[in-house]
């Protein structure tokens, strides 16, 4: 047996939380009964619909995208844009794991497991997630300390950040500099960056975890083998029960 929303996003439908929200609306169904109850359980032979289409289990798929500048990390897009999901040939209804804007390239992970998403996105976990940034300017010991500490951007105070300065062009007035977060925050290395005074040029996410991006090309991809998925649930169950 298992939870009806868990089913729900095992299936590759949605993730978790807004299977949830599908459950209170009420519009989900199980052998012909709208269920609203989120800790309601299923079988492996109960039907389950959701909005009235009959859903089933999906064998889990895993994607890691070197995601390419000016394409966009959603699964529809009102205005025709590239999507991150049409880089990949995958008959399974794919999403990606987080975000990744617009400009900004590099690491990203795309599955069909909503469980896998709710782990790898939960701030509690705290999944580092590390970024190369150009900036305008030359950051200044004190600043260093500021991003390491965490600053306050909308509102909230970041977490500590790892900070390390990779290159210094004193004649364009730039820097390279690698910070590793693990919030997921809307436009958050940018954020903390402008809080201070300093402008991104580029950004790009080099690693998620354990997760670099060898041997991919900008807008390549690859399936993560058994070995690293396994890698990865144990890290979040570490994370997990070190709460």
């Amino acid at each position: 047996m298992e939870r009806l929303q868990k089913f729900i996003a095992n299936s590759g439908v949605t993730s978790r939380r807004k299977a949830e929200e599908l459950i209170t609306e009420g519009k989900v169904k199980v052998d012909g009964k709208v269920i609203t109850e989120l800790g309601y359980k299923v079988g492996n032979n109960s039907e389950v619909l959701v909005n009235d289409i009959k859903i089933n289990k999906e064998d889990k798929v895993y994607y890691l995208l070197n995601k390419p500048r000016g394409v966009i990390t959603t699964t529809k897009d009102d205005k025709g844009r590239k999507k991150v999901t049409d880089l990949i040939s995958e008959s399974k209804r794919i999403y990606p794991v987080g975000r990744l804007d617009y400009d900004t390239t590099g690491a990203l992970l795309l599955t069909n497991d909503g469980e896998f998403t709710n782990m790898m996105t939960h701030p509690k976990n705290e999944i580092d997630k590390v970024y190369i940034a150009k900036i305008n300017g030359i950051l200044i010991p004190s600043d260093i300390m500021s991003l390491k500490n965490g600053v306050v951007i909308d509102g909230k105070k970041t977490s500590k950040a790892k900070i390390k300065v990779k290159k210094i062009d004193k004649i364009n007035h730039t820097s390279i500099i690698e910070i590793t977060i693990h919030e997921g925050r809307n436009h958050q290395v940018k954020k903390m960056f402008s809080t201070l005074g300093y402008d991104v040029i580029k950004l790009k996410r080099e690693r998620i975890a354990f997760l670099d991006l060898k041997g991919l090309n900008s807008g390549e991809y690859r399936l993560l083998n058994p070995k690293e998925i396994s890698k990865l649930y144990v890290l979040l169950n570490e994370k997990k029960n070190s709460k």
